[in-house]
């Protein structure tokens, strides 16, 4: 009998290379945040027209997710996350030397098609690496640089803007780009799956699932609720509360380590019981969502449900992942993937829009919390639904019965 040495109940170092990859991407999204004043200032446009480069990345990524995952099937895995790199890498490049707005926004546009195939292909080798029971942690480990980006690369690309110039970020971000392509190559292993991809209808089959559907439309709702308050955090936090424009940064970094430890508790829970951590994240963002309301007068109590919501929030990533996941199995994982990256972002960019329709249209900012929660309700919903289904009989057991006979039949 053998035992296994302490070395083995370690992640292999390759999800570190991922991490890497992901927190060079998590900036890409995040920096243009810290640095609008001074974009709108230097290439003399609107700060509305500068938020139009934050909202232009997601809907790059929602496209790029799927049309690059498509377009690189046929090539190994590994290959395919340095090639992202490589891409993230040049658009930053793009950014930094942009001449004016629209060669800026072609640039993200560029930068954001690397997102999402990145952290669906990424979250596939992750799982790869590890034992069944690890997987949810690989995939937490892998998302903890998205997280970092938030806690991390945000403040520190406003603070290169600030004193060097908003380039000087891209610049920073290009060379994280080329260190994270090294790293890859370096220490993610050549992948073992066969070079020749299933066809891409058997693909395409396989996100059709109703419970791969179901499985996105869950990541969607989910996460719009989250966007529908944090994306007006500063008005919350200034005007509801009272706090002063200068204390705003300091208290999303009670967000973003709420992140860090809401990531990896996520990918344990879901590692030991997949289904309660499913349902169990999804209730406890509504929770904290709906409860917030009751803060949002309150100094002390809005800085520690600020901090609630980064954890709520990213608990949930890992399992809806993993979910997702699952249902899609062999031959769509890939694609499923790349989907649901592409759906946690259709689902920022729809939390965003509904927050800002209930500010401009009414019932207000006050209101913002408690829709938030009604949307996270509505993807707690559909996830019962969704286990609904799995106790109930499929129908693709009969179908496949039906095909046995026929054949012997004939």
């Amino acid at each position: 009998m053998t035992t296994a040495s302490p070395a083995s109940s370690r992640m292999p170092v390759a999800l570190y290379a991922l991490t890497a990859g992901s927190f060079g991407i998590g900036c890409a999204e995040f920096v243009m945040m810290g640095l609008l004043l001074q974009v709108a200032t230097d290439l003399h446009i609107s700060i509305a027209s500068a938020g139009l480069l934050i909202s232009i990345y997601a809907l790059g990524v929602f496209v790029g997710a799927p049309v690059l995952t498509i377009a690189s099937r046929r090539m190994p895995r590994k290959a395919v996350l340095i090639a992202l790199m490589a891409i993230y890498a040049v658009g930053n490049l793009a950014c930094a030397v942009a001449p004016n707005y629209e060669m800026l926004m072609i640039a993200r546009v560029i930068t954001s098609l690397t997102h999402g195939t990145f952290f669906g292909v990424g979250a596939v080798v992750a799982t790869s690496l590890v034992a069944e029971d690890r997987k949810a942690s690989a995939i937490s480990i892998m998302f903890s640089g998205l997280t970092l980006a938030t806690l991390l690369g945000m403040p520190a690309g406003a603070w290169l803007g600030l004193h060097f110039g908003w380039r000087s970020t891209f610049w920073a971000m290009t060379l994280i780009g080329i260190a994270s392509m090294a790293t890859i190559a370096l220490w993610v292993p050549r992948s073992r799956e066969a070079m020749a991809p299933a066809p891409l209808r058997e693909e395409l089959r396989a996100i059709a699932k109703p419970q791969v559907l179901l499985g996105l439309l869950m990541t969607m709702l989910g996460f719009a609720g989250v966007f529908v308050v944090i994306t007006y955090v500063q008005p919350l936090l200034t005007r509801m509360a009272g706090f002063a424009e200068s204390a705003v940064s300091p208290i999303l970094l009670m967000f973003g380590g709420g992140m860090i430890i809401g990531n990896l508790l996520g990918g344990r829970l879901a590692d030991r019981k997949p289904v309660p951590a499913l349902v169990g994240t999804l209730l406890a963002l509504a929770v904290v969502l709906g409860v917030m309301s009751f803060t949002l007068h309150s100094k002390i109590a809005i800085i520690v449900f600020v901090g609630l919501l980064g954890i709520a929030a990213f608990a949930t990533v890992s399992p809806l992942q993993l979910r997702v996941l699952r249902k899609a199995e062999g031959v769509g994982q890939n694609l499923a993937s790349s989907f649901n990256i592409a759906f946690f972002n259709l689902g920022n960019a729809l939390g965003a829009w509904l927050g800002g329709v209930v500010i401009d249209h009414g019932p207000g900012l006050s209101a913002v919390t408690w829709v938030a929660a009604l949307v996270t309700l509505s993807g707690l919903l559909v996830a019962l639904w969704s286990l609904y289904l799995d106790r109930t009989p499929s129908a693709e057991p009969i179908e496949a019965g039906m095909a046995t006979c026929d054949s012997t039949a004939s």
